[in-house]
Parts: C-alpha cells; sequence; structure tokens
C-alpha cells in the first residue's frame, strides 16, 4: 500500500476506491484523478464515464463483505463510499475492519439517513431546530398525525415521508389531502414507517460538512432542484440540477448552521458512543422562524456534489483522508476558486416513474458531463441504465455564464426523449430568491 502520510507534502502515493456507479462517483473521480497524491484510482462498479478516470472494478454495493474484500484485493489506502445503501448496510464498518481508512460513517451513524425517526431524535437530543414530527406506525395513526400537522402548520401543505431509504422520492409535499393519505398507506403498505412533517416554508439549502466523529468542516452551501418539471412542478426525484454558491445567501449562513446545526450534531452522536466520520449532508429551509433542518444525508448529495466540488481548489484525497482517521483538526482552511457551477440533470424518458433505459447516448464525452445511468457494451455504443442519465455541469465567472456554458453543453447531448429542466439556477440569476 502507498504511504498516507499527513497533508503537508508528505501525502503522496495514494490508492483511492470509489464506491458507486453514478454522477456523484464520476465527480469524485475527476476530483480525485487531478490530485496529484492520488498514483491509482479505482470505481466499483462504475459506469461509462468513470471509466475514462478510474480503473472498473464489478461489486455488489450492497453487500459490506464483498465491498471490504474487494478493498483488500486491490490494496486500496482509502475507501471512499458514495451512496446511502452501502452505508446504511455497514460498508464502512467492514472496510475498517480490514485495516483500511474508510470515508464514510458507520452503519450505526448513518442512521442519521438510514431512518428519519432515528435522526429527529439525535436532533431533539442536540437541540437542533428541525420540523415537528409525528411517526406514524399503521394506518390508524395516519388520518391523526395529518390532522396535527395541519394544525401546526396553519393548513396545507401536507409533508407525507417514508422514514427508510427511498432515493429522494419518498417525499411528498401536496395541498391534496387525499394525495398525502394515499401516498402514507403506499409506504405503509410496503412494510416502511411514515412520518408526517410540518410544512417548512422559506427556500431551501444543501450543506455539505466533512468530519472526522469530532471536528466538523463545512464546504459550500448549494441548492438543488428537486420537482422534475420547470416551475417545481411535478413528482419528487432525486435531483434535477443545481447550482453552487448561492448569491441569495444570507450573511453567516453557512457560520450559524455549523453553529446550531452540524457540530451540535456531530457532538451528539459522539456522546451516544455513535461518532459521525464522513460526510453530513444538512438539507436546510430557511424559513420566517428561522433555520431548520429538513432532513440529513450521510452521504455526498447527488447533483450537489457535481456542483461543490469543481469549485473545491483543495487536493480532495487529503481531505477525505483526513476525515477517515481524525485528523481535520490539522488540516489548513479550504481553498476556492472564484465564480459559480451549475449542473442540469438529462434524465430518460417516464422518469422518475417507469424510466426507459437501453437508449444509445451520444455527447456525453465532453467537458462537463457526468455520467450517472449509463453502461458501454463490447461494442463501445454508451446507453442509459437508469433514470438520471447525466449531469451536465459547467464552471463559469458568474451563476449566469455558468448556467449558460451547462446548458449549451445539453445542446450537445443526444439521447431520445430525454428530458431535463430549462429553468435550473434561473430564479437566482433573476434574483428572484430571498429568504423570508
Amino acid at each position: 500500500m502507498g504511504s498516507t502520510g499527513s497533508f503537508d507534502g508528505r501525502f503522496s502515493d495514494v490508492r483511492v476506491l470509489v464506491i458507486g456507479s453514478g454522477a456523484r462517483e464520476h465527480a469524485l473521480c475527476v476530483a480525485l484523478s487531478s490530485d496529484p497524491a492520488v498514483t491509482a484510482l479505482a470505481c466499483a462498479p462504475g459506469n461509462a464515464g468513470t471509466v475514462r478516470l478510474a480503473e472498473a472494478r464489478p461489486v455488489d454495493v450492497a453487500d459490506p463483505v464483498a465491498v471490504a474484500a474487494l478493498a483488500v484485493d486491490w490494496a486500496a489506502d482509502l475507501v471512499v463510499v458514495g451512496p446511502e445503501v452501502p452505508l446504511v448496510a455497514g460498508a464502512a464498518d467492514a472496510v475498517r475492519d480490514a485495516g483500511i481508512a474508510c470515508f464514510g460513517p458507520s452503519e450505526q451513524a448513518a442512521q442519521l439517513e438510514g431512518s428519519k425517526a432515528f435522526a429527529k431524535h439525535v436532533m431533539t437530543a442536540a437541540e437542533v431546530p428541525t420540523a415537528q414530527a409525528w411517526p406514524v406506525g399503521g394506518p390508524a395513526e395516519l388520518e391523526t398525525a395529518l390532522d396535527e400537522a395541519h394544525q401546526v402548520s396553519a393548513g396545507a401543505p401536507y409533508v407525507v415521508k417514508d422514514d427508510g431509504l427511498a432515493a429522494g422520492k419518498g417525499v411528498l409535499v401536496t395541498q391534496d389531502r387525499a394525495a398525502a393519505v394515499a401516498h402514507g398507506q403506499a409506504v405503509l403498505g410496503a412494510g416502511h414507517a411514515v412520518l408526517v412533517e410540518e410544512y417548512l416554508d422559506g427556500p431551501e439549502v444543501s450543506l455539505f460538512a466533512l468530519s472526522d466523529g469530532t471536528t466538523v468542516v463545512p464546504l459550500l452551501p448549494a441548492q438543488d432542484a428537486k420537482r422534475r418539471d420547470d416551475g417545481d412542478g411535478g413528482p419528487n426525484t432525486g435531483g434535477m440540477g443545481a447550482y453552487a454558491p448561492l448569491p441569495w445567501a444570507p450573511p453567516g449562513l453557512v457560520e450559524e448552521v455549523l453553529a446550531t446545526v452540524l457540530q451540535p450534531t456531530v457532538t451528539e452522536m459522539a456522546r451516544r458512543g455513535e461518532p459521525f466520520a464522513g460526510l453530513l449532508y444538512a438539507g436546510l429551509a430557511l424559513t420566517s422562524r428561522g433555520v431548520r433542518v429538513v432532513e440529513f444525508n450521510a452521504r455526498f448529495g447527488d447533483p450537489e456534489t457535481e456542483v461543490v466540488l469543481p469549485l473545491l481548489e483543495t487536493p480532495l484525497a487529503g481531505l477525505l483522508h483526513a476525515a477517515a482517521t481524525g485528523t481535520l483538526a490539522d488540516q489548513p482552511p479550504l481553498r476556492w476558486r472564484d465564480g459559480a457551477a451549475v449542473t442540469v440533470v438529462v434524465a430518460a424518458s417516464g422518469y422518475p416513474e417507469r424510466p426507459r433505459t437501453g437508449d444509445p447516448v451520444t455527447g456525453a464525452e465532453g467537458a462537463g458531463v457526468l455520467h450517472a445511468g449509463t453502461t458501454a457494451g463490447p461494442d463501445g455504443v454508451v446507453r442509459s441504465s437508469g433514470g438520471r442519465v447525466l449531469a451536465v455541469t459547467a464552471v463559469g465567472d458568474d451563476l449566469a455564464a455558468a448556467r449558460q456554458a451547462a446548458y449549451e453543453r445539453v445542446a450537445g447531448v443526444r439521447l431520445a426523449d430525454a428530458h431535463w429542466r430549462t429553468d435550473i439556477a434561473l430564479a437566482a440569476v433573476e434574483g428572484r430568491i430571498s429568504p423570508p
């Protein structure tokens, strides 16, 4: 294995294994492949984009034993787990048990994402501001919870969440009481618990933070577009685009969130004997009553990763290794490039309900085109293999320039009956977003 000294020039010759196959992992591979400390890079299982930057290795990401075995076989110095499924399954624990540094929280700590009810308990103990919530374990409790939420929120919309993992599509926010009931009953029918929440007004913000279990280092705030269609219409998705930074964000927002949300949560997890080491993602609402947590994720968010990492000038591998090994406090302040970044998700026909797969994709080898759901066959033809197929990203001197460049790149992509939003970052460029 390579040398993994501290980040002062001695951190070098590092073999990094990235676990996952989406645009987030492609973005991680782009950042890691440009880091001079990284001498070997693999992505398992990867996609048709990551294969141009990293060695592809097959693995069942949901199998912690298989992930750890691959890390040992490939002689990795650092494993970076991208998706939530392997983290909640305990992949990071298995890798660490094999004696290899791993960027990603333990199975227990990953319950901050794996169970919304667990996250609420942690936030309550840590006095973190969040929406009031009503756990629902059965149909009889659903109507009562909706009634109480309706009273606290002073009316609709209703917020009904799948308590477990749902790839960003388990939340329904609706004015329609019948639709809220139907969604809750469908989640319960699938064997999952339901969380009914108070509605939070105001614009939403995504803020990532690196943590080694004690020290917390926030990254740049971003905003994603969760609804499928322009104007925030249509069903919830895993994310249709994002931009960073946020020109409308209140001064001191990052410092406030660090002090009232991120550090208290990490401190509470450590107090419980379940230290959170990895990427803590706070989904926030800037409400008329102040900052409130909408949800936590236990990994880099997608598509926000695609706009945050291109703006980071500090080499990534040293930061991730420091988080994995408890040495974040020794790292120098992060360096960020000027300008802004925008990413636009190109989705398959039928996404998110019934995405069509197997269609040829052309123009996907260009600069800034990150692969999400793609595969390349023996004939070399790139084909769609998921709902979100590409995340097309550009960096510009300002948000307007980045947005224009991103859409110019989208125009060079060809996928039959593809769908993308045409208004990513538009409200911010036009100055139409302001916290209450």
